[in-house]
């Protein structure tokens, strides 16, 4: 007995959500969105962040080319890692936005970075970077980004930004960028981060220096999107126990290539 297109079209749909279709997908959870729709999504808020050049000035990739090499390199070094699910399917593109008062980086879905200068000149070294990345990367890599969207708003909302709805966009562009992720979102995140940067001449615990610094601060300058983790104590823990669990042997900081970086950043 045939079945009728429409109950075909929803299996096949449900097939994909749960995974079944794609081995890559396997640990992820259920994601209502396929990996093109991941893809779609990101394209499209990258497109709206990348047009509000008042709201996330960016730095030009030409005039701050050096700036741009250094910061592909290290991604490079994290998707040559070889762990890397999504490395061939999503696009990986890196963006730093000029503004020195914001602690933060974010990745849509589909695999669309954004660094922030305030980071940059946070941070004291290169594993510490590519610490940041990995989670980053990690987040899109987990697709957590829709999962937990989709909690927020309904899939309805989202589908309206793939159906095109400005107004829609808008929305899911905002709650994005301060997205706060579940803690085990941002423990699945922390571990995909030093899985990422293990087989590397890093030191795969980098991810923890952003948590030390901030704690050595006394929590002075908590990111907004860390408000839901104030302590990052247990996160600096993880970081440092899934370093040894994993076996790593890199212990590569690569501080002073990193400083010659930041000196490069517009004042």
């Amino acid at each position: 007995m045939k079945m009728k297109p429409l109950i075909f079209s929803v299996a096949i749909f449900i097939l994909a959500a749960c995974g079944v279709m794609n081995d890559k997908n396997k640990g992820k959870g259920v994601n209502l969105f396929t990996i093109q729709q991941d893809r779609q999504l990101g394209a499209q808020v990258a497109h709206e962040i990348d047009s509000n050049k008042r709201e996330y000035p960016q730095l030009d990739s030409t005039q701050y080319k050096e700036i741009y090499k250094y910061l592909y390199k290290v991604r490079d070094n994290i998707l040559n890692s070889g762990k890397v699910d999504y490395k061939d399917d999503f696009q990986w593109r890196l963006r730093v936005i000029h503004d020195d008062s914001t602690l933060n980086a974010f990745c849509t879905p589909g695999g669309y970075i954004y660094v922030y200068t305030g980071i940059l000149k946070y941070l004291d070294s290169e594993d510490q970077l590519a610490g940041v990345l990995g989670h980053e990367i990690g987040h899109a890599d987990m697709r957590h980004s829709t999962r937990q969207m989709t909690q927020m708003f309904g899939i309805q909302l989202l589908l309206d930004v793939l159906a095109g709805n400005r107004a829609a966009l808008k929305q899911v562009t905002g709650a994005l960028i301060g997205l706060k992720f579940s803690r085990a979102h941002e423990t699945e995140a922390d571990e995909r981060s030093v899985t990422y940067l293990c087989p590397t001449s890093y030191n795969a615990d980098g991810g923890a220096g952003f948590f030390e610094k901030i704690q050595a601060s006394g929590g002075a300058r908590v990111p907004a999107f860390l408000s839901t983790h104030p302590d990052p104590g247990n996160r600096i823990e993880h970081f440092h126990n899934s370093k040894v669990t994993m076996g790593c042997k890199g212990n590569q900081s690569f501080q002073t290539e990193y400083k010659a970086m930041v000196s490069k950043l517009p004042k």
